[in-house]
């Protein structure tokens, strides 16, 4: 008897639990609205608002903008706010796949990293870690140095930047540019990249940019605007097979009126070389007929040329000569 309840119990649990699917729809994750202007970026299963708040999206920058140099780095949203079927993020950082990194150090090269904490001018607490690979191996006093230099510039940067100006310079390259101009007169860097940044803070969210309800007219109008160029490239190629059609039609029906043209004139074209065949005919019973009668022997020649009312006397030549003049 327990063990029939339990199993009543579990299959009430399980219906349930399929019940739960039933329930969950799908919810647009959309980037920040400055500087990326809600871009869509994925897509995430829930119930409710609250069951998809606070998930992380990760996915890579080459698929965020389409840059084949940056397929290694690693972009992470969280989910902050959702408005209706739309889940909106807050970026929390990125880093670079471990492989790409292990790749860049070697063993005769020097690798000079550091952890660097900012604040931006809207409040954003950001960790930054830089990573410089020199030529060649380089002395401590060189590596601390280098060490010093980027921080400066990192701190420098982002005092005077906002969240998503400092966003931009990392993804983008300029700040590894300016750290690479700034430690180049130091020691010679094979590389410089932000390796890696996390959003320790935020601060205050800036209105800048377009608003939600401008972005989905836009789409619904770029919607419109493809599903109405689809239609007209589909009217176009079936009025292109309509005109094929008919001018094979015609092709078809040409082709058939030469054929029965040809078909008409073809009796008289064969009647005319039929006097000419008749000549030819002789000439050739008489070329092959000359060797023939030489074979046969002189009493039957003399029987065909008295057949043929021809003289028999002389030799089998002279015979066959008469039979063939």
């Amino acid at each position: 008897m327990a063990m029939k309840k339990m199993t009543a119990k579990a299959r009430v649990a399980a219906r349930r639990q399929r019940d739960k699917w039933k329930n969950k729809h799908w919810f647009t994750i959309r980037a920040p609205r400055h500087p990326w202007n809600f871009q869509k970026i994925g897509e995430t299963l829930g119930e409710t608002d609250e069951h998809i708040m606070n998930r992380i999206y990760e996915m890579t920058q080459q698929e965020f903008n389409g840059d084949f140099t940056k397929m290694h780095v690693l972009l992470r949203f969280r989910v902050t706010e959702v408005v209706g079927q739309d889940a909106l993020t807050t970026f929390v950082g990125h880093s670079h796949q471990s492989d790409h990194t292990r790749r860049q150090i070697r063993r005769y090269r020097g690798k000079v990293d550091d952890v660097v904490d900012v604040v931006t001018t809207d409040g954003y607490l950001v960790r930054i870690k830089p990573l410089m690979i020199t030529e060649r191996r380089t002395k401590t006093s060189v590596k601390m140095a280098m060490r010093a230099k980027g921080a400066e510039i990192i701190r420098t940067f982002a005092a005077k930047a906002t969240f998503s100006k400092l966003q931009e310079a990392m993804l983008g390259g300029d700040l590894e540019s300016e750290i690479t101009a700034a430690v180049k007169p130091i020691y010679p860097c094979r590389s410089v990249v932000i390796r890696k940044s996390q959003l320790l803070q935020t601060g205050v969210i800036t209105e800048k940019g377009p608003t939600l309800d401008e972005i989905h007219s836009t789409e619904a109008r770029e919607e419109a605007e493809l599903k109405a160029k689809k239609a007209a490239v589909l009217a176009e190629a079936e009025t292109e097979d309509e005109a094929e059609e008919s001018e094979e039609g015609n092709l078809l029906a040409a082709a058939e009126a030469m054929e029965s043209i040809s078909e008409k004139a073809t009796p008289a074209k064969k009647e005319s070389p039929k006097p000419a065949a008749k000549k030819e005919a002789p000439v050739e019973t008489s070329a092959e007929s000359e060797p023939a009668l030489m074979k046969l022997k002189k009493d039957e020649l003399v029987e065909k040329a008295k057949a043929a009312g021809v003289a028999t006397s002389g030799t089998k030549a002279d015979i066959v000569a008469r039979l063939l003049e």
